[in-house]
């Protein structure tokens, strides 16, 4: 019997003297070469085995841990399975949009270690929905696996309905739920369709398209951290009115602080979301405000926490905020595996 071991710590210098990018790609395409081998990733990424004090059970679906991957790592779910197995509860894949696009011009995505963050404005690169539907199709487990759907950058505003009704249609059959992403800052004007009105049209139109399937699938809203309190408030009152699942809090901030990078350093690394330690108090705020709110209305409501989860003490804070289920992404760079089995065993300690 094999013991369990952690090896990202011996993984990451190489990977971080890699450009980000290059780094993301080669580490996609070694989990796929890893899954040729399944009884052996647990074992080298060190993953804790899931209690059943770790069960949550939400529209139906049960969670074997509340511990998901955040949208954007495995944008195309090409490593689904993998990560199952290093110990995520559920995947979250996208953002996908109807057609492929390639995104942003490179670079487009940069590491602040020093503050341990990331800031990205990769644009929503993705191979499209139907061949994304595909690699869906092809997965061999049961994980728990949410499509986070988008508009094409060519696509304008008054037509990102379709594009949003194309993904789900897509997806349908192969996604457990759906996440709407009008908050990443890095389509122009997307984060625009967070207006109360905009957002409420897209979720009729696809809460139409789901009741009329023999099972409905659990529709949820990705948000900014930016977003006023009033805003929050318009938010939660669309969430009350379509009828969705629940929401996920947050997306990146477009904010730069706090950052401990010089002013001349931080516009080298230009426009983007970031992500990251910085964004961790911000993020929790968020999750507590859309709490207050979804109680004042006696709503019920499964909120998604998700920026800033770099340690199992954050995680606690957000769960303790509100949240239901938690995503990691810029904590499982810089920590990798290690961070959810720290996270299981806090859990199982509260």
């Amino acid at each position: 019997m094999f013991a369990a071991m952690n090896l990202y710590p011996l993984i990451k210098p190489l990977l971080f003297q890699l450009d980000p990018e290059n780094a993301h790609h080669f580490t996609i395409h070694n989990l796929q070469l890893a899954g040729k081998f399944p009884f052996l990733l647990p074992l080298v990424a060190g993953s804790q085995p899931n209690d059943p004090r770790l069960h949550r059970n939400f529209w139906g679906l049960d969670f074997p841990n509340p511990i998901g991957l955040a949208a954007g790592l495995d944008k195309n779910g090409e490593v689904i399975d993998e990560m199952g197995a290093m110990g995520f509860g559920f995947v979250e894949i996208g953002t996908v949009t109807p057609k492929p696009q390639p995104g942003n011009d490179k670079p487009r995505l940069f590491r602040l270690v020093k503050d341990a963050a990331l800031i990205n404005r990769m644009g929503f690169n993705n191979i499209g929905a139907d061949a994304a539907a595909q690699n869906l199709k092809r997965r061999k487990t049961d994980i728990i696996v949410g499509a986070n759907i988008g508009k094409n950058k060519v696509t304008s505003n008054e037509e990102a309905i379709r594009d949003y009704e194309y993904c789900f249609k897509a997806l349908f059959e192969h996604a457990h739920y759906f996440v709407v992403n009008v908050s990443s800052p890095n389509t122009p004007g997307l984060r625009a369709l967070q207006d109360k009105d905009a957002l409420a049209a897209i979720l009729n139109s696809l809460q139409d398209i789901n009741h009329g399937q023999v099972k409905t699938k659990p529709i949820l809203l990705k948000i900014a951290p930016d977003l006023t309190d009033e805003q929050i408030e318009d938010v939660v009152g669309v969430v009350q009115q379509t009828k969705i699942q629940g929401i996920v809090a947050t997306n990146t901030t477009i904010a730069r602080a706090p950052l401990t990078y010089t002013t001349a350093e931080i516009d080298k690394f230009g426009a983007g979301g970031l992500s990251g330690k910085p964004l961790t108090q911000r993020a929790t705020e968020v999750i507590e405000k859309i709490k207050l709110e979804t109680g004042k209305l006696n709503l019920s409501s499964t909120l998604v926490g998700v920026g800033g989860i770099m340690t199992a003490q954050d995680a606690l804070d957000k769960f303790k905020a509100g949240a239901d289920l938690i995503q990691l992404y810029s904590g499982f760079i810089y920590s990798g595996p290690a961070l959810i089995a720290d996270i299981k065993r806090a859990l199982i300690k509260a």
